[in-house]
C-alpha cells in the first residue's frame, strides 16, 4: 500500500512587532471608543438634556390623540390633521379614546414607545396626562394641546384653540340680543344655565365669558334663575354627554316651571343643545301655543344646524376646525423643523404649571339669518342643509 508523506508543516514566525501597526492599531481602539463615548453622550442629550430630539427635518411619525368619536367634530378634526400632515411630508397615527381616560393615556403611551416624532393631543381630561407627559419629555418628543388645554405639566409645548372665553361672550350676547334686554327693561325672564365638563379646562372659559355679559341682567332681575342652579359646577355637563343634559333639564322642567315657560338656556355646546331641546319637546315645547326658548350652542354640528333651520334650536358657535387643524400642523411642522412656531397669546392660558404659548382663532355666532356663511365657506354643502 502508498502511504501519503504528509505535507511539512510551517512553523510560524514568531518576530519583533512592527512599531506603525501597533500604532494603527491603538488609534483604531481610541477612535472607536470616542464614537462609542460619542453615541452615549447624544443617547443622554436626547433624553434629559434638549426638550427635542437633534433629528429636525421633515418625516416620522406624528401621534394624533383625539378624544371620542362620539362626536363629529372631533373625528372632522382627527382626519383633516391627519390629512394636513401627510401633505407635509410626515405619517400619522390617528387614535380615539371614546371619551375614557386610561385609553387615551394608553395611546399616548404606546405613541412615545414607537418613537413618534410629536404629539397632538385633545385631552379627555386635562388634568389626567402628567405622568405620561413626563415621559414624553425623557424621550424628547414635542407636545401641542390642541383644542383643550392640558393642565398641570410643564410638559406641554403649546396650545392651538379658539378664543373660548369670546365663545361664551357670543353665546350670552346672543342670549341678551334675541330677548331684546336692552329694551324691555322692565320684564323678567327665565333662564337656564349648562355648563361644559368639569374635567375640561375650556368649560371655565365658555363659562365666564358667557357670565360677564349675562351677570348684569341677573343682578338686575331682568334675568332669572328659577332652579338657583347659577353656579357653574351646579351646572357641568360630564363629558359633554347629551343624554346627561337632557336628564337635567327634565328635572329643571318638572321641579321649577309648573305652568311657567322657560324663556332662554344656556348651552355651551351642540350635543347638550340637541339633548336640551329632546327634554323641552317631552314637556310640550315646540308648538306654535309654547315655542322652544332661545337656545344656544357651539361647534355647527350638521345636526344642530338642521335643527336650526327647523326652528328648534336658535344659535350655535361656529368654528373652522379646518383652520385649527391646519394651525396645529403649521405649529408642529415649525416645531419638527427647527422654526419657532407663530403664536398670537402668551399671557391667558396658565395651565396651573406654566403658561403656554397659544394660537388662539376667532369664532362666529350662526343662527338662521346668516347659517349660510357654513356654505359659502366651504364648511357644508348646500345640500347637507336640506
Amino acid at each position: 500500500m502508498h502511504t501519503r508523506t504528509p505535507d511539512p508543516v510551517r512553523p510560524r514566525r514568531y518576530g519583533t512587532p512592527d512599531p506603525r501597526r501597533r500604532r494603527r492599531g491603538v488609534a483604531a481602539l481610541t477612535a472607536a471608543a470616542l464614537l462609542v463615548v460619542s453615541l452615549a453622550a447624544c443617547g443622554q442629550e436626547a433624553k434629559g438634556g434638549s426638550r427635542y430630539r437633534p433629528d429636525k427635518g421633515k418625516g416620522g411619525t406624528v401621534g394624533l390623540a383625539m378624544p371620542t368619536k362620539s362626536s363629529e367634530r372631533w373625528i372632522a378634526d382627527g382626519k383633516n390633521m391627519a390629512r394636513q400632515f401627510e401633505k407635509a411630508g410626515y405619517e400619522a397615527d390617528l387614535q380615539f379614546g371614546d371619551d375614557k381616560v386610561e385609553n387615551q393615556v394608553a395611546q399616548v403611551e404606546n405613541m412615545i414607545a414607537k418613537g413618534h416624532r410629536l404629539l397632538v393631543i385633545a385631552a379627555i381630561d386635562g388634568s389626567a396626562l402628567t405622568d405620561v407627559l413626563r415621559r414624553a419629555k425623557d424621550a424628547g418628543i414635542p407636545v401641542i394641546s390642541y383644542d383643550r388645554l392640558i393642565l398641570g405639566t410643564e410638559n406641554v409645548d403649546y396650545y392651538a384653540s379658539f378664543d373660548n372665553e369670546r365663545v361664551g361672550r357670543l353665546q350670552g350676547q346672543y342670549l341678551v340680543d334675541k330677548l331684546r334686554l336692552k329694551e324691555k327693561k322692565d320684564e323678567t325672564f327665565d333662564i337656564e344655565l349648562f355648563a361644559g365638563s368639569p374635567d375640561d379646562n375650556n368649560t371655565r372659559y365658555f363659562w365666564n365669558g358667557a357670565m360677564k355679559v349675562l351677570r348684569p341682567y341677573f343682578k338686575s332681575g331682568q334675568l332669572r334663575v328659577r332652579s338657583h342652579q347659577t353656579k357653574m359646577n351646579q351646572a357641568t355637563t360630564l363629558r359633554w354627554d347629551g343624554g346627561t343634559a337632557q336628564k337635567r333639564m327634565d328635572d329643571l322642567i318638572s321641579k321649577n316651571y309648573g305652568s311657567e315657560d322657560v324663556d332662554a338656556v344656556l348651552s355651551p355646546y351642540d350635543g347638550i343643545s340637541i339633548g336640551i331641546i329632546s327634554a323641552l319637546k317631552s314637556a310640550g315645547y315646540g308648538t306654535k301655543a309654547k315655542p322652544y326658548p332661545v337656545v344656544t350652542g357651539q361647534d355647527a354640528e350638521l345636526a344642530s344646524v338642521k335643527s336650526i333651520l327647523a326652528g328648534n334650536q336658535t344659535q350655535t358657535v361656529y368654528k373652522d376646525t379646518r383652520k385649527l387643524a391646519r394651525q396645529a400642523v403649521q405649529m408642529g411642522d415649525a416645531v419638527l423643523t427647527g422654526k419657532k412656531p407663530e403664536v398670537n397669546d402668551t399671557k391667558t392660558y396658565d395651565n396651573g404649571k406654566k403658561v403656554v404659548p397659544s394660537y388662539l382663532l376667532d369664532p362666529v355666532s350662526i343662527d338662521k339669518s346668516n347659517v349660510q356663511r357654513l356654505v359659502e365657506d366651504g364648511y357644508y354643502k348646500a345640500g347637507q342643509l336640506t
